[in-house]
């Protein structure tokens, strides 16, 4: 039996074919080391993809010594490089925007893990490799095995060195080609004692370090490793048809993130697992109360450790919480985790401190999950906290004089009245504690901590009003007594504490939940807007400029400042800014400061995106601060997507209005065909026969025959211009071009007008004008409420018999005028009511089926009458009959246009 082809995998290779088109391809030639031919290799492919006819440049190749790969550069085109003055240095760099401008199909750029200099738009040379390839051409490119992000450990401990400049492995294993440049290590050192990769004078340098033999071949094998890693998923990819992308059912990895010098290490270990089991990577932090406190550089070496994990693919996540193990343990549990991947601490822990078990209490939370812990090789280090220096407030320092001066006088009543020492002491730990409470800082505990004992040992131990005590018991008394006074102070501090940063934390989450709620009551990307940069100034209380996309480019800033704050934007939206603000636009990732593009920026700026589309572009002016907290960042990223939602959903309730107007407009199109051609055949072959019939028997017709054709051939005619008037009237309706030319017109002058077109075809109808006051008017278009009034006439005389009086009415009600057409026909029922200002609607009348009609002139009435704030109606006439009515507003005349409509007489 035939096997039919996954049909979502089809979807997504054509998807992926989609991106090819607009992507350029990257080919990285790699190898183990320096020298091995990688420069080389690229540029005699170049020279080979010169001669098949593409368009191929040099943008940068490092300058090298080796005469035969100097001589390779010879034919093709060298683009500038880009010169940077830095302390007194020129530094040549590679010209991206130079390279962008030119757009060859080919271009070839060395050193991939190199770092840019100052002031080039990326710190690293893979991410200006990367905007090329966005812009659609291909790249040869070059790099070693020690750059690889997650094989640094490794290499380092081989090697003994640390390689600096590095790249993700994502960047590796998305390359549309890998080509293994790769030479025997004894042929390696042979070419490097020749010269030829290095000067001589750093030759003997090299051998006795990076280039032994020993190393070159652990780092050969590693190289070998890799590359048949990547040529296993390239089979599995061949073999499945389409990339897999879900990862393992039964495995997922969770690394933790911390200030660890070595917390690299244990993420790139996680990585290696998370690719070797097929699994996701979750990279946890858990925020405590120390984190707040945190020396500068500890916190930069935690935002390094989070961009690394991103690096890897990871999912960044955050909890709060005192008690670390319990946190991790318990995310784990709720997020499905197979295996926890933690370092093992070495700081150096101080002499009276006591040392916990972290592995163990983290075993015993979550003993069903695996636990690899990745060992610290590292000097002992001791983890530091900014010291946070505290402040003396009068206000506190008048509350707890004020509490030991009540404790006291309570001590003194306790003394009078006989109570032992234990219950006055007791009334002094009771002051610390509510000292604690009322005060802020730690400083206050711990001065009325110290101060209770005295004042105890002052007043209430023998001898009294000395700071001598003569028994030996009261040393202890008072050490115990100073003891639980600290003990209860600090635990009542770090209760406010944990209360307070449980507020703080409770405050973000309810503005995220606000934020889902309004943003799904937001009716238009306007409001949208509004919306998330209020909840964002709530979040982050930091200015924001927000950039909405105006077509192919950003619009005109707007900016939001934070409640309470007064912030000067002209800094911060200067064309300089508004380049980076272009940039992210352009191509969809972040930049500005805090980010490794474009770092030089006073702004750090986010994509509100959905796929491949940017909705708008959020600029975060942090002023002073380097950088958002981790917490701070996760919930603004959640916000900026459930912004993309709702600006995706908007966008898509847009074009759904627009398909169903199209859809109406194509259904009234529809009609209209199929009506005109039903219809218009009958009054045209009435004309053409009763025209045909008069010129070809002209003499044989008599003066009351001929009569009669001439008047049928001229009522079919007026028909015609009517519906023909109608038609069009219904296509500027429809289109939204009908305008009004409002006048001051009388009632009595717009009915007469109506009544003037009408009588060619009332044929034995009585037409009966009853009109209350002769100088009634409106501020009407007189010529549209003329043909009103003409349609509801027309549709009495076609469905009321012959004979029938029509009585034609107006009367003034309030500061409204009502006009009236009443038939005593057999009129609408209840049922049909509804329906007969609906479009090509004709009500199931057999008087009236013999009548032509498109069920055009009601549904024109009511829309017109609408235009002019009026209002239609129908209802019963008694005894039968119906009655169609507008109204419409009344226009007051001065006395001055009464004398004129007198003299006008």
């Amino acid at each position: 039996m035939e096997q039919r082809p996954d049909p979502d995998k089809l979807l997504e290779k054509i998807k992926q074919s989609e991106q090819e088109h607009v992507r350029g391809k990257l080919k990285i030639f790699f190898g183990y080391a320096a020298g091995v031919g990688k420069t080389y290799a690229m540029l005699d492919a170049a020279h080979a993809a010169q001669r098949n006819g593409i368009d191929v440049v040099v943008g940068y190749v490092e300058p090298h010594i080796r005469p035969e790969t100097l001589k390779l550069l010879e034919g093709i085109e060298i683009l500038p490089n880009l010169e940077i003055e830095y302390k007194g240095i020129t530094l040549r760099e590679f010209d991206l925007d130079y390279a962008l401008k030119r757009k060859p199909q080919l271009i070839l750029v060395d050193e991939l893990a190199h770092t840019n200099a100052y002031n080039c738009r990326h710190t690293k040379r893979y991410m200006d490799i990367e905007e090329i390839l966005q812009a659609g051409i291909d790249v040869y490119t070059t790099v070693n095995v020690q750059h690889l992000e997650s094989l640094n450990d490794i290499v380092a401990s081989i090697t003994e060195v640390v390689v600096k400049e590095r790249i993700p492995d994502k960047i590796f294993d998305e390359a549309d080609q890998i080509e293994l440049v790769d030479i025997a290590p004894d042929e390696l050192l042979y070419r490097l004692k020749e010269g030829k990769i290095y000067k001589k004078e750093r030759v003997q340098n090299a051998l006795e370090n990076f280039f032994t033999k020993e190393n070159l071949v652990a780092l050969r094998e590693i190289t070998l490793r890799r590359t048949a890693d990547r040529v296993n998923r390239e089979a599995e990819f061949i073999k499945d048809g389409v990339q897999k992308k879900d990862y393992s059912a039964s495995e997922h990895i969770l690394v933790c993130l911390s200030t660890s010098p070595s917390n690299a290490k244990v993420i790139r270990t996680a990585a290696r697992m998370a690719s070797a089991f097929r699994a996701p990577l979750t990279a946890l932090f858990v925020e405590t109360p120390a984190t707040k406190v945190l020396e500068s550089k500890n916190k930069i070496v935690l935002r390094e450790n989070i961009r690394l994990a991103e690096q890897f693919g990871a999912k960044i996540a955050t909890v709060y919480g005192d008690d670390i193990a319990m946190q991790i343990a318990e995310y784990a549990k709720v997020s499905g985790i197979s295996k926890i991947v933690i370092g093992r601490s070495n700081n150096r822990v101080g002499m009276l401190r006591i040392k916990s078990n972290f592995i163990e209490r983290l075993i015993a939370f979550a003993p069903q999950m695996d636990i690899y812990i990745i060992p610290d090789l590292r000097e002992p280090y001791k983890k530091k906290k900014s010291i946070k220096r505290e402040e003396f407030s009068l206000v506190d320092s008048l509350k707890m004089i004020g509490i030991l001066v009540t404790c006291l006088l309570i001590g003194m009543v306790f003394d009078q009245i006989g109570l032992r020492e234990s219950n006055i002491i007791t009334v002094f730990i009771l002051g610390v504690l509510l000292s604690a409470v009322v005060t802020t800082g730690r400083i206050y505990g711990l001065i009325t901590s110290i101060i209770a004992a005295l004042i105890f040992n002052f007043f209430f131990t023998y001898p009294q009003f000395t700071f001598h005590a003569y028994d030996a018991g009261y040393p202890i008394t008072f050490m115990i007594m100073i003891a639980s006074s600290l003990i209860t102070s600090s635990l009542t501090i770090r209760g406010k504490r944990q209360a307070k940063e449980s507020a703080e934390k409770a405050y973000r989450t309810e503005v995220l939940l606000e934020t889902s709620q309004k943003l799904q009551r937001a009716y238009n990307q306007e409001d949208i807007m509004q919306q998330i940069a209020t909840q964002i100034t709530k979040l982050i209380d930091m200015p924001i400029i927000i950039y909405p996309n105006s077509g192919e480019r950003l619009g005109e800033a707007r900016c939001f400042a934070y409640p309470g704050t007064k912030t000067i934007f002209d800094a911060y939206i200067d064309c300089d800014e508004f380049a980076v603000a272009e940039w992210v636009f352009k191509n969809k990732v972040p930049a500005g400061k805090s980010t490794n593009t474009l770092p030089g920026a006073k702004v750090f700026y986010l994509p509100i995106r959905d796929g491949e589309h940017v909705f708008a572009v959020v600029g975060i002016i942090m002023e002073e601060q380097e950088g958002l907290e981790t917490f701070e960042q996760s919930l603004l990223i959640a916000m900026l997507n459930q912004a993309s939602f709702a600006l995706e959903k908007n966008k898509l309730d847009q074009m759904n209005k627009q398909i169903e107007l199209e859809a109406e407009q194509e259904k009234l199109r529809a009609n209209l065909l199929r009506t005109i051609s039903h219809d218009l055949r009958t009054p045209l072959t009435s004309i053409s026969g009763n025209a045909s019939i008069l010129v070809e028997k002209n003499d044989q017709i008599s003066s009351e025959v001929r009569n009669q054709m001439c008047e049928s051939i001229y009522r079919d005619s007026i028909w015609l211009i009517n519906l023909v008037e109608n038609l069009l009237a219904v296509t500027r309706v429809e289109d939204g071009m009908m305008q009004l030319r409002l006048q001051s017109e009388l009632v009595d002058d717009i009915l007469g007008e109506a009544i003037s077109h009408i009588k060619y075809i009332k044929l034995n109808h009585v037409i009966e004008t009853r009109i209350e006051d002769e100088l009634l008017m409106v501020r009407v278009d007189a010529r549209l409420i003329v043909q009103v009034i003409f349609n509801m006439i027309d549709n009495a005389i076609k469905y009321t018999p012959s004979g029938s009086t029509i009585i034609l009415s107006a009367k003034k009600l309030g500061n409204k005028v009502v006009i009236e057409v009443a038939d005593t026909g057999t009129g609408i029922p209840d049922c049909e009511k509804e329906k007969v200002f609906d479009m090509f609607y004709t009500a199931n009348n057999k008087i009236g089926d013999g009548r032509r009609g498109l069920g055009l002139g009601l549904a024109l009435c009511k829309s017109i009458v609408i235009a002019h704030g009026g209002e239609i109606y129908i209802r019963d006439n008694k005894p039968k009959g119906a009655v169609f009515g507008l109204i419409l507003i009344c226009e007051e005349i001065r006395i001055d246009e009464t004398d004129n409509f007198d003299s006008g007489r």
